[in-house]
C-alpha cells in the first residue's frame, strides 16, 4: 500500500470530489485501488480526427477508454456527473508545442469546441499484481512511477509524432513473467510489457533519472520491465504545435467508476 500520510481515497468518486474542491492535488497511484484509472487528452475539434488516428496507430500506449465530443465536460462511460476540467488532480497546458503551466483546474481555459480523450493507464493493473503477492515499488515507497522517453518512434498521424514514452516497475527474475503475465489479461491498460531488462535496448540511457514521474531503487538481481505509457501522448503534443490543448500532469490522473475487473467485458465501441 501506499507509504505517506496523506488521505487515502477508496473510490474514484471520492476522489474526483476532492480534486473539484480543491482538497487533492497529489498524484493518483495507490488511490482508489480496484478502480479504472485514465490519462486525459484534450484537443481542439479540428485536430481531433489526427489524434483519434494517432490512437489506433499506437494502441499500446493510447488505448482508447472514452471519445467525449466536443461541448462535453462530462466522461459519461467512465463516470456519469464527472467534470473533465475540474475532476483531476493536476493538468498541464500546451500551447504552441510548449508545455507553458500545470495547474488544478482547467475550467477558466476550456473552449466549446474542445474533444477529450480518455486512455487507459498501467496504474490500473497494480492492484492485480498486489493481488498476487508483487511488490509495486513506487507504491510501496509512495512515490510517482518513473517514465521514460525511449528510441523507439510512434506511427505517426496527421501534426502528431514522437517517441513511446514508457513506465517502469523493478522485479525479481522469476516474478518478471507473473507481471507480463497479469497485465497481458489488461490490454484496454497497456497490457503487456513493452520490453525488459536492458533499457539500452530502447534508448534509455539513465534508470535513475526519468524524464517523468520518481526514480525508484532497483536491487541487485531485478529486472526494470518496461510497460507502454499514455505519457507519450504528452511527447505527441510538444510536435503537434497545437494553439491550445491540454492533458493530467504525469502521474495525476482521472480516476474512474469502473472497476477493473469490468476490464474483461469493455470491449464495445469507445465512442
Amino acid at each position: 500500500m501506499r507509504a505517506k500520510a496523506e488521505t487515502y481515497f477508496p473510490d474514484g468518486h471520492s476522489l474526483r470530489l476532492a480534486c473539484r474542491a480543491g482538497e487533492h492535488a497529489s498524484q493518483t497511484s495507490g488511490h482508489a485501488l480496484g478502480y479504472v484509472q485514465a490519462n486525459l487528452v484534450v484537443v481542439p475539434q479540428a485536430a481531433a480526427f489526427d489524434f483519434l488516428l494517432f490512437c489506433q496507430r499506437n494502441p499500446k500506449p493510447c488505448p482508447l477508454l472514452e471519445v467525449v465530443e466536443a461541448g462535453s465536460l462530462e466522461a459519461v462511460r467512465l463516470a456519469a456527473g464527472s467534470d473533465l476540467s475540474r475532476d483531476l488532480p493536476r493538468y498541464r497546458v500546451f500551447r504552441n508545442g510548449e508545455m507553458v503551466e500545470e495547474r488544478t483546474e482547467v475550467a477558466s481555459v476550456w473552449r466549446d469546441d474542445f474533444v477529450s480523450f480518455l486512455l487507459g493507464c498501467s496504474f490500473s493493473f497494480e492492484k492485480p499484481l498486489m493481488d498476487a503477492g508483487l511488490e509495486v515499488r513506487n507504491l510501496a515507497l509512495g512515490r510517482n512511477v518513473p517514465m521514460y522517453r525511449t528510441g523507439i518512434a510512434c506511427r505517426a498521424a496527421g501534426v502528431f509524432s514522437g517517441p513511446l514514452v514508457v513506465s517502469m516497475r523493478p522485479f525479481p527474475p522469476a516474478e518478471t513473467i507473473r507481471a507480463a503475465v497479469i497485465s497481458s489479461a489488461l490490454p484496454q491498460v497497456h497490457g503487456a510489457p513493452v520490453h525488459f531488462g536492458n533499457p539500452d535496448a530502447i534508448g534509455i540511457r539513465d534508470l535513475a533519472v526519468p524524464e517523468y514521474g520518481d526514480a525508484v531503487p532497483i536491487h541487485d538481481g531485478e529486472v526494470p520491465v518496461f510497460w507502454a505509457c499514455g505519457v507519450t501522448t504528452q511527447e505527441a503534443l510538444l510536435n503537434a504545435k497545437l494553439p491550445l490543448a491540454i492533458t493530467h500532469a504525469p502521474g495525476h490522473m482521472f480516476v474512474s467508476d469502473l472497476r477493473e475487473e469490468a476490464l474483461h467485458q469493455f470491449n464495445e465501441s469507445v465512442w
